[in-house]
């Protein structure tokens, strides 16, 4: 495996750890009252997204190298996963302060969440 290789593979672990770190983040205000976002959570999404988006750029000189074993990237499965990633950041960045936060943000976050790694599970 190739330096590049090694580095897409990490990149792959820290991105899975960020996104698995902030349902967990999340899931821990179950029972709290009243809820409110962790600082954690906020750190956690952004990890995803850089590792991410590091991942996205790595692939196209992996696929040059060996395009049998690194295939090309749905362009719209990447997008979907973004879309869905800004959009939690974007609720964690406006409610970030909030000494608590409604249910149903905190619903939609874990929601929103959970359907990322459905699709990064079920979607490729």
């Amino acid at each position: 495996m190739t330096a590049l290789g090694w580095v897409n593979s990490a990149l792959l672990g820290i991105h899975i750890l960020s996104v698995l770190g902030l349902l967990a983040l999340l899931l821990l205000q179950f029972k709290k009252s009243p809820r409110k976002i962790h600082p954690g959570a906020l750190h956690s999404a952004l990890t995803a997204l850089v590792a991410g988006l590091v991942m996205v750029g790595i692939r196209t000189p992996l696929h040059t190298q060996n395009p049998d074993k690194w295939p090309v990237l749905n362009n719209g499965w990447v997008g979907v996963k973004f879309a869905v990633l800004a959009v939690i950041l974007v609720l964690i960045f406006r409610n970030f302060k909030k000494s608590e936060i409604k249910n149903s943000l905190w619903l939609a976050l874990v929601g929103l969440t959970s359907f990322n790694i459905i699709i990064a599970i079920f979607w490729r």
